[in-house]
């Protein structure tokens, strides 16, 4: 099956909303044997929409269309969608109730511009909208299948996974053979210096697929199995993935949806452990991961923001001769920041950050990108060092993962040094 997916709204067009939809719902097709064959942005223009649906629908045996479903004049797909299937608007009682549920929740009076988001294509099947008014739209013709979902993504997100996504999979039942594409996360190693580590890849997947795929925080390798029956495909990718870990196995935190803060979550509540953060410039994106993740009240007991020099001595009780002496931005004040968090909560481990985010801020021995990470518990208080890039917002989600994978591998027993 081929894909075609159609982002709408002049604000996507000029650069004020970044398109995440489009790479949300391309992984998750291709993750389940839909070949995504062209993307495309189109403004809020009704002879360009309805010219994109042609060929669109010429094209391809599925299109997808996000954005443009609202209540407001400038949301016209709805009317694109009910002028090229030549049909008409038909009120949806299923659709109207939801709407007045959902506005009784948020204690909101339902207006007629409200009501008439309950107005369906004759010919479509509504698509439950769990978070917002607008449905989504469904068409099955001649054997081409067209959905169109709202352009707010946490909407988007659940209509693709609760719908969509069981729906392609009902479709191609039985006809796409056996194939799996999972993907295999890595951090703290550069892309070159993995591939160089992995070694021969025609030997290490015989006949299967890998995608490197690098970001700010890892490489996410992306694997392609295709077998003749669904036993033989999972054989073969267990084999591959214990080659992997046994060349790269250090670097592997997860698969798929796994992040670097649920796991170490998982770890941390498996063992019982608190952890306290004190961190200087990443401006507490250390915390802001792990309370990402529900339940971490379970672990995490405290973080401070401590990023002048006098909140370190003050709150974490860094003594003010080292400072003087080695600099804010040194293993020796990182150390004693995980120990003094360590200290002032007495969590089971303590774990800092300090570093020189930019443009400014550097001098002739310290260069901006320069970070050091210290983690401190009960056996060992330790800091290491770290180089990055000049990227002010870049080098703080690196900063925040390099402490995640540091206090991953501490609690892992895996050493940094090769």
């Amino acid at each position: 099956m081929k894909a075609y997916l159609i982002s709408i709204g002049d604000e996507i067009l000029i650069g004020q909303t970044v398109n995440t939809n489009v790479a949300y719902i391309a992984a998750k097709l291709v993750e389940h044997n839909v070949f995504v064959s062209k993307t495309s942005v189109i403004g809020d223009n009704y002879d360009q929409i309805m010219n994109e649906f042609k060929t669109a629908y010429e094209e391809c045996d599925l299109v997808v269309v996000t954005g443009g479903l609202g209540p407001t004049h400038d949301d016209i797909t709805r009317k694109c969608v009910v002028d090229f299937f030549d049909t008409e608007l038909v009120h949806d009682e299923g659709v109207l109730e939801d709407i007045k549920s959902l506005f009784t929740k948020k204690g909101r009076e339902l207006t007629d511009l409200n009501k008439d988001q309950a107005l369906i294509p004759k010919i479509a099947t509504p698509v439950k909208n769990y978070f917002g008014t607008a449905p989504g739209i469904w068409i099955e013709k001649k054997k081409k299948y067209f959905a169109v979902f709202p352009g707010v993504p946490y909407e988007m997100k659940e209509m693709v996974n609760d719908f969509l996504v069981p729906k392609v999979s009902d479709l191609l039942s039985g006809k796409m053979g056996n194939k799996i594409i999972t993907n295999v996360l890595t951090t703290g190693i550069p892309e070159s210096v993995l591939y160089e580590k992995i070694g021969s890849i025609d030997e290490l997947l015989n006949g299967s697929k890998m995608a490197f795929l690098p970001n700010q925080f890892g490489v996410k390798l992306r694997l392609t199995i295709e077998e003749d029956d669904e036993e033989s495909a999972k054989n073969k990718l267990l084999e591959i993935e214990q080659k992997l870990r046994g060349k790269v196995g250090r670097y592997i935190y997860g698969k798929d949806e796994d992040t670097l803060e649920s796991v170490i979550a998982k770890i941390m509540t498996e063992r019982g452990l608190t952890l306290a953060t004190a961190e200087s410039c990443t401006g507490g994106l250390v915390s802001n991961f792990i309370t990402n993740i529900s339940g971490s009240s379970k672990f995490f007991e405290r973080g401070v923001v401590t990023y002048s020099n006098a909140a370190k001595v003050e709150i974490l009780s860094v003594n003010e001769d080292i400072i003087h002496k080695h600099g804010a931005v040194s293993l020796e004040v990182a150390r004693q920041m995980a120990e003094g968090i360590k200290a002032t909560s007495c969590a089971d481990i303590g774990l800092s950050t300090t570093g020189i985010m930019g443009p400014t801020g550097a001098t002739g021995e310290k260069k901006v990108g320069l970070v050091y990470v210290g983690l401190c518990d009960e056996n060992i208080c330790t800091a290491k060092k770290f180089t990055f890039g000049d990227d002010r917002l870049l080098n703080k989600d690196r900063t925040a993962q390099a402490a995640l994978e540091m206090l991953r591998r501490h609690l892992l027993g895996i050493s940094y040094d090769e």
